[in-house]
């Protein structure tokens, strides 16, 4: 039973304080005297939504407070919610509304103490009842269609009830592990999935040595640049032996010394160890012509070669892409 009602600075109210007696109480007025305000009022002291005109115009702070009397059942209940009663067994809903510049923002009270909307709601459905224009509030709200239902179906209907929810309590968590079980399984063949296509990829990929996609790209080096190499080879087997542009080879002229420091030999023997110098000078000379000549004329130009190199090194740089930097 409501008692006491505390208004400040709500809509157009500056500050009211109505109390209700026994059985029943009328608000009576012209239109526009405010008595919708008063079932606000007691709508937003039960967790009611909150607007931008509940506040007074002027003011940045409203309170609504409103003392109720309280039975035995809902006793019991407000002990399970560990919310503790005033003297006389007396229960006082307090809600503050502040403006701020985020917007508006409120908090509900119980007894002093600070609680939650989801409280507020079962609280409110224990205490009041609003009907407007014909319409009962309570009565079309499901959970409270099923409740006078089981009411009206008695104690053996209420314990099937509680027998019923309990069931249904334990198949929805049998059905939440069946599904956390069947999704594990999922991922797991998901995973091997994968991994197969994973196995079945490398091995198309038919991989031989960490060290292939390095070898690979030096000869794709050598392959794309045979011409080059051809002409820079004989240029190189120019200057060491045999030059064909008039002027003398790196070879030429070593023979050149080589055959002065003989004839001077002759004359100081302490040039001999000079002349060996030389002679071996000469000797590398010759050899390493030799084999650049021999290098230059192993160069062929293989376009066929190349093409299957370049689609080689696409192949692996894939797989590098896909699973690590490297081959190894």
């Amino acid at each position: 039973m409501l008692l006491y009602l505390r208004i400040h600075n709500f809509a157009l109210i500056d500050h009211v304080e109505v109390e209700f007696g026994a059985g029943l109480n009328v608000l009576t007025g012209e239109t526009g005297a405010g008595k919708s305000i008063i079932l606000d009022a007691i709508d937003i002291a039960l967790g009611g939504k909150v607007t931008n005109r509940l506040i007074r115009t002027g003011t940045k702070r409203a309170l609504v407070e409103a003392t109720f009397s309280v039975d035995n059942p809902l006793i019991a209940w407000l002990s399970e919610q560990e919310i503790d009663l005033l003297d006389q067994a007396d229960l006082v809903c307090s809600r503050e509304i502040t403006a701020t510049e985020k917007g508006m923002r409120s908090r509900s009270r119980v007894n002093g103490t600070i609680v939650n909307r989801q409280l507020m709601e079962g609280l409110r459905e224990r205490l009041v009842e609003i009907t407007a224009q014909g319409q009962t509030i309570q009565l079309i709200m499901p959970a409270r269609q099923r409740g006078l239902l089981d009411l009206y179906g008695g104690s053996l209907v209420i314990q099937q009830r509680d027998r019923v929810a309990s069931a249904y309590i334990a198949f929805q968590e049998a059905k939440k592990a069946l599904e956390t079980q069947q999704k594990s399984q999922q991922e797991r063949l998901q995973r091997l999935d994968w991994l197969e296509y994973q196995i079945q990829d490398l091995s198309a990929a038919n991989l031989s040595a960490p060290e292939e996609l390095e070898q690979l790209e030096r000869e794709h080096q050598r392959l794309n640049h045979v011409v080059e190499l051809q002409q820079r080879s004989y240029q190189v087997y120019q200057a060491l032996y045999h030059n064909d542009q008039g002027t003398k080879a790196s070879a030429d002229l070593l023979g050149q010394a080589e055959s002065t420091l003989q004839d001077m030999v002759d004359y100081d023997s302490q040039l001999q160890p000079l002349l060996d110098l030389v002679s071996g000078a000469l000797a590398q000379v010759v050899e390493a012509a030799h084999q650049i000549n021999a290098y230059g004329d192993g160069l062929e130009t293989d376009p066929e070669r190349l093409q299957v190199v370049e689609e080689r090194i696409g192949v692996l740089k894939q797989i590098c892409r896909k699973y690590g930097p490297t081959l190894a």
